[in-house]
């Protein structure tokens, strides 16, 4: 099973939190915070969206920034994805 997204829509596979701060102190699991980085999965194909042509500027393997309370989260199978609009991401890394 995958997933295919619709319209502006991006598949996104969060990256794991860290677990020690760069001093190496050991967070618990409830003082982590999720990282607003991920991997970019699958783009949906763009076009017309709300009345505006929208063009796909992210591609499958970018590594993004994105907004911190963006998306809906998905589980499929034993993995964890975010669906988010292309304009919740707000930067490609490189």
């Amino acid at each position: 099973m995958k997933l295919v997204p619709l319209g502006d829509r991006v598949v996104l596979k969060q990256f794991e939190a860290e677990e020690t701060t760069k001093s190496g102190i050991i967070l618990t699991s409830k003082t982590q915070e999720k990282p607003q980085e991920a991997e970019v999965i699958a783009v949906g194909p763009g076009g017309m969206v709300d009345g505006k042509e929208v063009t796909m500027q992210v591609k499958k393997g970018d590594k993004v920034i994105y907004s911190k309370y963006a998306g809906n989260e998905v589980k499929l199978g034993d993995e964890e994805y975010i669906i988010v609009k292309q304009s919740d991401i707000l930067a490609i890394v490189k």
